[in-house]
């Protein structure tokens, strides 16, 4: 598994914008072969920061599946006017470390 991870700075005051049209945004993406799962975290210490989190199967499902897609394309017209700085997007491997979580243990 491939882990996508972005850290969003939305325009000051569009937050809620930003949150509606993430959720219209997601079927987009979810209809992409190799999609995992999304999370959207809002920020704690800033809020207009976000940190989105996509799980693909291969890092070409997102690179080539999803960017080159119609879809992506709708993807950019609902979110991608909200970012100021537009964002930096890395890919992650596997965990090398991992904890379990003492909880749930």
């Amino acid at each position: 598994m491939i882990l996508e991870a972005a850290l969003l700075m939305v325009r000051p005051g569009q937050e809620q914008d930003f949150e509606r049209a993430m959720s219209d945004a997601r079927p987009l993406i979810a209809a992409t072969p190799g999609f995992r799962g999304l999370e959207l975290r809002p920020c704690l210490e800033v809020g207009n920061r976000y940190l989105l989190l996509v799980q693909w199967e291969r890092l070409e499902d997102h690179t080539e599946g999803f960017r080159g897609s119609d879809r992506y394309a709708r993807w950019k017209a609902l979110l991608h006017h909200f970012y100021d700085p537009f964002p930096l997007v890395e890919h992650f491997a596997r965990s090398v470390v991992t904890a379990p979580d003492p909880v749930s243990a």
